[in-house]
């Protein structure tokens, strides 16, 4: 242990002499893109591997009944891994990764290293409706932070490590490179400048190439554009751009809903029951809801619907088209509430594929309505690949990887303008309506969310509670003019709070307010504190965060604010101090 500490050791110091900042992250970028690479590789291949053994053992004849059971199994065994393996809380992936970035510099726990990668595989591989863009997302982060940790970056490298690992795991995943840079900057919030825009390049990149040795170059959705982007189908576009941004927003607001519900059960088995069950029911009546849904989805994008019938009750309607349109919708309907389940009963994975399940097939619905109402003669493969970028720009709040994303991952950049049509409305109908994305909205409540706007940023990184100061002389309620004057010789300050014996703060004096009773010699023992102190108005909460405090300060002109937790006496906090650790965040965050 020591002799690898010495290396590590020698290494740093190695590259303190030898190597310019950037040079080192130039490096860096490039080992955290193989690693992301690799951590995709290994997720990828543990489920397809998980998937083989569960499917060996299930027989035809009973494939349909084990659909309920083996989503709880693979739940049940996650959590499992996490209570007796990880022994903590494995929380969803990229909320976490912007969690860490906001309130813990960047740091990212070790367990992470491997725990997403065994608990996403059980969950995904006997069924549970998650993606696993998100545990790669978070093993990939969490090698960055670990090697941001081990040469002791700054802040804002450690940041660009993250952002590195996040494009580099995006890119392995569905080898699209420019749109994993895109969504680095869309979803992680990294600001893309001449400082970060080189090793993000690299990162991805490397990415991609270790996903190409290992899983080979094909494009995860291979698609012919059989008819290229049509004027006439523009009002359609738009149309299915709304329609995507609703459908976004029912995602948003049935996955909180769905969570808040699970948050309330306290005990774990009771969710794992409840959630289970009812997602092996849903999969029981729909199974094109089990899993991650890829296969779903490139057959919906060939136009094969069997995919909604396969080991379905609905088997003997196949060949009926209003069977399957209305199984569409339900699909459309559930999916999300499916996800949801699955997260609520302990399963681990991402909200990605989902959002790309929903996408596709609400792009097939449209577009199957349009035909047979005989509206207009449409094509039906470029709107269902079309609806996955209105969702991903709905859901993600990301109107650019949506864009970039789809038309990657399936070689249509011919429909690059409607892409930016359907995209671009369906953002802008899910911002009237949720101003944050489903990784953002829990952040953003709790005041925690990290926006590319810097001024904010830094003060979200501020903690109060290392504002607080605490070298003041405390008086009591019945303490005399006499008491204030000892206390003004001994005190560095000029004010003074008064705070009664159980610790509550009753009130504060001021220097100002008695400079001419101090020379009155005969007032010593005759006035008392309690008349002469005051109570402010404003006063600070310590789990207040940064951006209330500040507001304060302005609205309030003191400066000077008491901070008292639940009536009892903390300290002050001052506006110089407040600002002098400002700008100091400033340039520790700002990429030059």
């Amino acid at each position: 242990m020591k002799g690898n500490l010495h290396i590590w050791v020698r290494l740093h110091r190695w590259r303190l002499k030898h190597l310019s900042e950037r040079g080192f992250l130039t490096i860096l970028s490039i080992v955290v893109g193989i690693l992301s690479g690799v951590a995709a590789v290994i997720i990828k291949n543990t489920v397809w591997l998980t998937q083989r053994i569960v499917h060996s053992v299930v027989t035809t004849d009973v494939e349909n009944y084990i659909y309920f059971a083996l989503p709880i199994i693979g739940i049940f065994l996650s959590v499992l891994v996490i209570k007796y393996v990880v022994r903590s809380e494995v929380r969803h992936g990229i909320p976490n990764v912007l969690h860490s970035i906001s309130k813990q510099g960047g740091k990212i726990r070790l367990h992470n290293l491997y725990s997403s990668v065994l608990t996403s595989s059980l969950t995904v591989g006997f069924g549970g409706s998650v993606g696993l863009e998100g545990p790669t997302v978070a093993t990939g982060t969490a090698w960055g932070s670990w090697l941001a940790t081990t040469f002791r970056l700054s802040y804002k490298n450690t940041i660009l490590m993250l952002a590195c690992a996040c494009a580099g795991a995006m890119a392995a995943i569905f080898k699209a490179p420019i749109a994993a840079i895109v969504f680095a900057v869309e979803v992680i919030m990294i600001d893309l400048t001449v400082f970060s825009l080189v090793p993000l390049l690299l990162a991805s990149a490397t990415g991609v190439v270790t996903s190409y040795l290992f899983l080979g170059q094909d494009v995860l959705y291979p698609f012919e554009v059989k008819q290229a982007f049509n004027m006439n189908d523009l009002p359609y576009y738009i149309l299915l751009g709304i329609i995507a941004g609703f459908v976004s927003v029912y995602f948003t607001k049935m996955y909180l809903f769905v969570g808040g519900l699970f948050e309330k059960l306290k005990n774990k088995r009771t969710r794992l029951l409840i959630g289970g069950t009812g997602l092996g029911l849903l999969i029981f009546l729909f199974p094109s809801l089990y899993g991650e849904g890829y296969e779903a989805i490139n057959d919906c994008l060939a136009g094969n619907l069997e995919y909604l019938f396969d080991n379905s009750l609905f088997y003997g309607f196949k060949d009926e088209l209003w069977v399957a349109m209305i199984l569409i919708a339900a699909v459309i309907l559930l999916k999300i509430v499916a996800t949801s389940l699955t997260f609520g009963a302990g399963g681990v994975g991402g909200i990605f594929a989902p959002t790309l399940f929903m996408g596709v097939n609400t792009g097939m619905l449209f577009s199957l309505l349009v035909k047979q109402t005989g509206l207009h003669q449409i094509n039906t493969n470029n709107f269902a690949l079309i609806g996955m970028a209105g969702l991903i720009a709905g859901v993600l709040h990301a109107p650019l990887t949506g864009i970039f994303l789809i038309a990657d991952i399936s070689g249509g950049y011919q429909l690059f303008v409607p892409l930016m049509i359907t995209g671009t409305f369906s953002y802008l109908i899910v911002r009237a309506f949720t101003p944050n994305s489903v990784y953002h909205i829990q952040l953003a409540q709790r005041k925690e969310l990290l926006t590319h706007d810097k001024d904010a940023n830094v003060l979200q990184m501020m903690d109060v509670r290392e504002m607080i100061e605490t070298d003041f002389e405390i008086l009591k309620p019945n303490a005399t003019l006499r008491d204030l004057t000892e206390a003004i010789a001994r005190a560095h300050r000029d004010l003074f709070p008064v705070v009664e014996n159980d610790g509550k703060m009753i009130g504060m004096v001021k220097m100002d307010d008695v400079r001419d009773m101090i020379f009155k010699h005969e007032l010593y023992d005759v006035i008392m504190i309690k008349d002469l102190m005051y109570m402010p108005e404003y006063s600070i909460d310590p789990n207040d965060n940064m951006e209330v405090v500040a507001n304060k300060f302005e609205v309030s002109g003191r400066y000077n604010l008491a901070v008292i937790e639940e009536g009892k006496y903390i300290g002050f906090i001052s506006r110089a101090r407040v600002f002098t650790r400002y700008r100091k965040q400033i340039i520790n965050v700002s990429h030059v």
